[in-house]
């Protein structure tokens, strides 16, 4: 394992994963927004799109250099960085809660890294039968989300239907980049698992947008790692180390990290005005 390797393509990935949101956001909040199918003719959909898929690519080749549990939590760093580009997106400046929920994430992530560095990662993937229960009980959520009614409720919903299906094609892709066997039947059908669940969870987190970048987000970025950890340390065999004090870092890691991600969900300042669809930003348009 190269931790510094895994950790410095993580951190890639955040910033291509944050850029993609913006640009998301910034059309699920367009006076016109559009539908499912109409999205395929707008430049800035495929400009997210494209955004996403550099995201996740980077984010496979960090877990060839480590675990799911070093990986994921690193995630939560997409949040600070949309941070100034939803700001910028918006035409509005960062609030004070905002910025002290961005110091809290980071913290947070930094006190998990000692813990989750030292974990192993598996040499084999759950196995045909085993990579489909998983997906199946990640894609349970999506109805649910669904069937909820309009506004908050459904927001939340969607942002924790798209951050399980992520992380869940996250734990799919840990196997595929470990195995010596990627051409096999189950390794294609795993492959194919692991691309349905990265579709659905884009397009989940689109919907989720609608009622703003934060919120969602901020839900989306807990429910993510949170579900590939669990299947890394429950199904894929992944192990922590350092016993009792270990534990006790990591919760304080977790603790802090999520504090942060409640007051970014609370920035304190009035609604984002929206301007018109085409107005991105140069921030994120020099990102592609």
């Amino acid at each position: 394992m190269n931790t510094l390797a895994a950790v410095a393509l993580s951190l890639a990935s955040v910033v291509a994963y944050a850029a993609a949101a913006a640009v998301q956001h910034r059309i699920a909040v367009a006076p016109a927004r559009p539908g499912t199918f109409s999205l395929l003719g707008q430049g800035a959909w495929w400009t997210a799109v494209a955004l996403n898929g550099a995201g996740a690519a980077v984010h496979v080749a960090a877990l060839m250099y480590g675990p799911l549990t070093l990986v994921e939590p690193l995630g939560a760093l997409t949040l600070v960085a949309a941070l100034p580009l939803g700001a910028r997106t918006a035409g509005r400046r960062v609030g004070r809660n905002e910025w002290r929920g961005a110091v809290l994430t980071v913290v947070g992530c930094a006190a998990l890294l000692p813990v989750t560095a030292g974990a192993s990662v598996p040499g084999g993937g759950p196995g045909v039968a085993g990579a489909t229960v998983v997906a199946a009980a990640a894609l349970l959520f999506v109805p649910v989300a669904l069937a909820l009614r309009s506004g908050r409720p459904r927001m939340i919903g969607l942002a924790v239907a798209s951050g399980v299906t992520s992380g869940t094609a996250s734990a799919l892709a840990q196997t595929l980049v470990h195995t010596d066997h990627l051409l096999s039947p189950g390794s294609v059908l795993t492959g194919a698992l692991t691309l349905g669940l990265a579709v659905a969870g884009l397009m989940l987190a689109q919907a989720a947008y609608t009622g703003g970048l934060g919120a969602p987000l901020a839900v989306l970025t807990l429910a993510d790692p949170v579900a590939a950890a669990a299947i890394g340390l429950t199904v894929l065999g992944e192990r922590m180390h350092g016993g009792l004090p270990a534990a006790a870092l990591a919760a304080v890691g977790a603790a802090l990290a999520s504090y942060g991600v409640v007051l970014l969900t609370r920035p304190g300042v009035r609604p984002e005005p929206v301007t018109p669809a085409g107005a991105l930003g140069p921030a994120v348009l020099r990102s592609q």
